[in-house]
């Protein structure tokens, strides 16, 4: 772990892996609510934890290093259920990297239950983890310049649902008709870190 400070009342804390950091965020959230913490917002990454509004930062980042951080534990409610249409163009590519024939992608990809690691990138997306490391894929080698709203997709690790249209290099290997993101909605994200997800197929694919 490697706190860093961030201005006058801010902290960035890095660890080695996205689990490392799913369980910071965790036990930071934990700490807030029980008052051990006093800190405005507490932002999880993929491999760091931004914390601020910290009062004190230097006596904060002291004690960070004292602490015993447990694993994660699944939630008991319920997961988010995402209906999907494996239809995406990147299919076949998929399937090629993993060996699989193309029908067998939304098979594998529907068996697995995922969890927000952190958000960003656009208001409403998700960074899902949750397939094992053999399905991680690369990046397209040329993204594209408009990902439809609802794409499902995968990158490295991670699958995301892309909230709006916009450029991505992510492999598209399905769509959803699901609102991720409705200023009008509260909260207006439907996923965040620590949820739950499961994918639904529906339709033809």
């Amino acid at each position: 772990m490697r706190v860093l400070p961030v201005g006058d009342t801010a902290l960035l804390v890095e660890v080695s892996s996205g689990e490392e950091a799913q369980a910071l965020h965790a036990e930071l959230l934990r700490r807030r609510a029980g008052g051990e913490l006093t800190a405005e917002e507490i932002v999880p990454a993929a491999r760091s934890v931004l914390l601020d509004g910290v009062p004190d930062p230097s006596r904060v980042a002291a004690r960070l290093a004292g602490w015993d951080i447990p694993r994660v534990l699944p939630r008991a409610r319920e997961a988010v259920e995402i209906p999907v249409r494996y239809d995406g163009p990147d299919l076949p590519e998929v399937a090629a990297l993993w060996g699989v024939p193309s029908e067998e992608v939304g098979r594998i990809h529907a068996a697995a239950e995922f969890r927000v690691a952190f958000c960003g990138f656009a208001p409403g997306f998700g960074y899902l983890t949750g397939l094992p490391n053999r399905y991680g894929v690369p990046r397209r080698a040329t993204p594209r310049t408009a990902v439809p709203a609802g794409s499902v997709a995968l990158a490295g690790r991670y699958t995301g649902v892309y909230p709006r249209s916009s450029p991505g290099g992510w492999q598209l290997i399905g769509s959803t008709d699901t609102v991720l993101w409705d200023h009008a909605r509260v909260p207006a994200a439907l996923l965040a870190p620590g949820v739950r997800v499961r994918f639904v197929p529906v339709g033809a694919g």
